[in-house]
């Protein structure tokens, strides 16, 4: 638990951690070495960094922690999905999923306690908003699921972070991409900026800052295809007017051969019927888009709660076969996890 009164080395950037090394009277290059330990190893323990001389391993133990978010249960789906409840230094609780694909793990990750959207369908907006994470509370994250796996015996192979958990990225922006630039650190855990996925409702002058930054590629929670609909469904992110938004991710910085990805959760008899597939195919057409859709995932709670369903499966069928036909890339993600209540939407740390 972090007391608040020795430093958290997990949230230091490379240069900050070796400055703090200097300050300490260390040559520069015990600051990589540091780093290395933490991200490349993900050492938990300043006694088990062996190139580091033991005076310095016992001076780094009086003054600072390594401070990883702490498991408090976990579940597994049928599929092979992993679930953690994570418990913070103060008590705080979030959700983290790892999600088996054919050769590579991808990871889940959260990036506040809740989230202040209040998007209807969404399990995490329901929470409320309690506070954002810091780049340490973003980065244990994937420290704990790369562990889990290691400790299982297979290859590791986590290849791939989707920032799709609780929370809207772009509200803790600074803490974000402080974040990212550890992830992808080449003495760190240099994950490629293709591999980074952020998802968000879209705010424009984050997006201008997330765009400049570089170090991510760009998933938009749509879910409507006009602004009427979606204030109905997602009323805190539409008071961004919809056409102001495309205004912005038009120019948000794409390399030659990238797309920006728009995530779009059908619900039966919501936003799912073919007039509301051509309203989308006459706002995504001419740009540089793929489409995601996703059909809605209830626990056995929110079937009641929310009054939303998923769509019958011709009807998501023909929803995508009209995209596909009019030229708009589109493909259906097969949601893993419902079981455990670790698929899109349904991220609410319910063990509290």
């Amino acid at each position: 638990m972090n007391s608040g009164q020795k430093p958290n080395l997990l949230e230091f950037s490379c240069d900050e951690l070796t400055q703090y090394l200097v300050r300490l009277g260390e040559p520069k290059f015990r600051g990589q070495q540091l780093w290395q330990w933490l991200w490349q190893k993900g050492c938990r323990s300043f006694e088990q960094m062996s190139n580091l001389a033991r005076p310095l391993r016992e001076e780094l133990a009086r003054q600072a922690i390594l401070d990883w978010p702490a498991i408090a249960a976990t579940a597994q789906s049928r599929d092979g999905t992993v679930k953690f409840l994570l418990e913070l230094h103060d008590g705080a609780r979030i959700e983290t999923v790892l999600i088996p694909e054919k050769d590579h793990v991808t990871q889940c990750v959260s990036t506040q306690v809740g989230c202040s959207l209040g998007c209807v369908f969404c399990a995490t907006g329901r929470m409320g908003f309690e506070r954002n994470l810091s780049p340490a509370e973003i980065l244990g994250q994937v420290l704990v699921g790369r562990a889990w796996l290691q400790e299982r015996g297979g290859q590791i192979n986590l290849r791939n972070l989707v920032f799709m958990g609780m929370g809207e990225p772009l509200l803790n922006l600074d803490n974000l991409l402080a974040a990212l630039a550890s992830f992808t650190h080449p003495l760190g855990l240099n994950f490629a900026p293709r591999r980074l996925t952020i998802s968000t409702v879209g705010f424009p002058k984050q997006l201008e800052r997330l765009g400049q930054s570089g170090l991510c590629s760009l998933a938009v929670s749509l879910h409507a295809p006009t602004q009427e609909l979606r204030a109905q469904l997602m009323p805190k992110a539409a008071l961004v007017p919809l056409d102001e938004l495309m205004h912005a991710l038009d120019r948000f910085p794409l390399k030659p051969r990238q797309r920006i990805t728009y995530e779009y959760i059908l619900l039966a008899g919501v936003n799912d019927s073919l007039t509301q597939a051509s309203q989308l195919v006459k706002l995504l057409g001419q740009r540089k888009a793929k489409v995601n859709l996703i059909t809605f995932n209830p626990s056995a709670s929110e079937a009641t709660e929310t009054g939303f369903e998923p769509p019958a499966s011709a009807t998501v069928l023909a929803f995508e076969n009209l995209l596909k036909d009019k030229g708009v890339t589109a493909t259906l993600r097969r949601s893993k996890g419902q079981d455990i209540a670790a698929a899109c939407g349904q991220l609410k740390a319910a063990a509290r």
